[in-house]
C-alpha cells in the first residue's frame, strides 16, 4: 500500500493553501445542515426516498422532496471510513486516501481527441482509451487511472462496459469510472470479479470506484442514486463528484456554491451510508466558476483552484478522503 507524503506538514514541507479558517469551514457546515433540514433536496429515484424514510428523513414522496434532520447527516458522517482504500490489480499498485496526503490522477471526461496519424480533430472512440490507459499505465506518478475518455463508437446502452474494458485490460491501476446506469454498474462489478477471481475477493480488493454526480441545484436524479445505492451494496467504492457551477447553478459567491455543492454531496453520502453502514466513500469536486461572458465552464480559473482548495479543507473537517479537479 502506498501511503504518500502529507501536504503541509513541516517535516517534508508540502504546499499548503488554506483558504478558510477553521471557524469558517464551520460555518459552512452550519449553513449546510441549515439548508438539508429546511429546504432539503429533489430526489428522483423511489428506492432512494424509501431508503430515506426508513432512515429517518422528512419524506415528501408527492413531491419528491427529502429534508435531512441533523443527526441523520452527523451519523452519516460519523460512519463514512476516514481512508479510502484505492486498490489495484496488483498489491504494489495500491494507492491508500486519507487525512492529508496527496496523490494525482489524470484528468477525465476527453470527449475530442486529435488523431496523432492523420491529425484529424474527431470523437474520440474506443481505440483511443486503450492508448492512452497503456500512457496512462507508465506514468509513475500518476497513481491511479480515471476514464480519460469514451468510446463514443459504442452505443450508450453499453458504452460505460466498453469504456471498463479497454482500460481494465490496459492498466493495473485503480480505476475511477462512472458506470451511467445501475446495469452497467452490475456488469462492471461482474468484469471486475471476473479479474480478480471472484465477487469477494473484489468486496475485500476493490480494483474499481465508481463515480457520479448529482445536479445542481439540490437534485439527486435517479441514475445518481442508483449508482450510489449499488455501490454500497457491491461493496465497491464510490466517489461522488459535486459540479455546482458558480453564478450558473450554484450562487455566485464562493461560501453559497461550497454549501450547495456540500448538500449535494452530504445527502449522497447519507443515501450511501444508510445502504450499508461504513461503505467507502470519497468526497470529490469539479465545481468551478461560470465564464459569464462566453457561458463556459472556466475550469482552469485562479477561481477553480480556491473551490478545490475549499473543498479539501472540508473534506479534511469531516475526515473524508478528497478529489477534487487541479486545474
Amino acid at each position: 500500500m502506498k501511503r504518500r507524503f502529507k501536504a503541509g506538514k513541516s517535516r517534508n514541507a508540502g504546499f499548503s493553501l488554506n483558504v478558510m479558517t477553521d471557524d469558517e469551514i464551520h460555518e459552512i457546515h452550519l449553513g449546510t445542515l441549515e439548508v438539508l433540514k429546511d429546504v432539503g433536496v429533489f430526489v428522483e429515484s423511489a428506492e432512494a426516498l424509501e431508503r430515506y424514510d426508513a432512515g429517518g428523513c422528512e419524506v415528501d414522496k408527492k413531491n419528491k422532496v427529502v429534508k435531512f434532520p441533523n443527526w441523520v447527516v452527523e451519523e452519516a458522517i460519523a460512519s463514512a471510513p476516514a481512508s479510502y482504500y484505492a486498490c489495484g490489480r496488483r498489491p504494489e499498485d495500491d494507492v491508500i486516501l486519507e487525512d492529508d496526503r496527496v496523490s494525482f490522477t489524470n484528468f477525465g471526461e476527453g470527449i475530442m481527441f486529435v488523431d496523432p496519424e492523420t491529425g484529424e480533430h474527431r470523437d474520440t472512440i474506443k481505440a483511443d482509451i486503450v492508448k492512452a490507459s497503456r500512457i496512462i499505465d507508465s506514468l509513475d506518478h500518476i497513481e491511479t487511472y480515471e476514464r480519460c475518455m469514451c468510446a463514443h463508437d459504442k452505443p450508450p446502452e453499453s458504452q460505460a462496459m466498453h469504456n471498463a474494458e479497454a482500460s481494465l485490460t490496459n492498466t493495473t491501476k485503480h480505476h475511477w469510472l462512472c458506470p451511467v446506469d445501475r446495469f452497467q454498474a452490475k456488469k462492471i462489478t461482474e468484469i471486475c470479479a471476473a479479474i480478480v477471481g471472484g465477487k469477494e475477493i473484489l468486496k475485500k480488493r476493490p480494483i474499481l470506484s465508481f463515480t457520479t454526480c448529482p445536479i445542481s441545484p439540490l437534485k439527486l436524479p435517479s441514475h445518481h442514486c442508483d449508482i450510489v445505492i449499488e455501490a454500497a451494496e457491491s461493496y465497491m467504492g464510490l466517489n461522488v463528484i459535486g459540479m455546482a457551477m458558480s453564478a450558473g447553478s450554484g450562487p455566485v459567491h464562493l461560501a453559497g456554491t461550497l454549501i450547495i455543492q456540500n448538500c449535494e454531496l452530504l445527502s449522497s453520502l447519507v443515501l450511501s451510508q444508510l445502504t450499508r453502514k461504513g461503505a467507502q466513500f470519497v468526497y470529490g469536486s469539479s465545481t468551478c466558476p461560470l465564464d459569464l461572458r462566453m457561458a463556459t465552464a472556466s475550469v482552469g480559473s485562479p477561481e477553480t483552484g480556491m473551490i478545490s482548495a475549499a473543498v479539501a479543507r472540508l473534506a479534511r473537517y469531516y475526515s473524508l478522503p478528497c478529489f477534487v479537479a487541479g486545474g
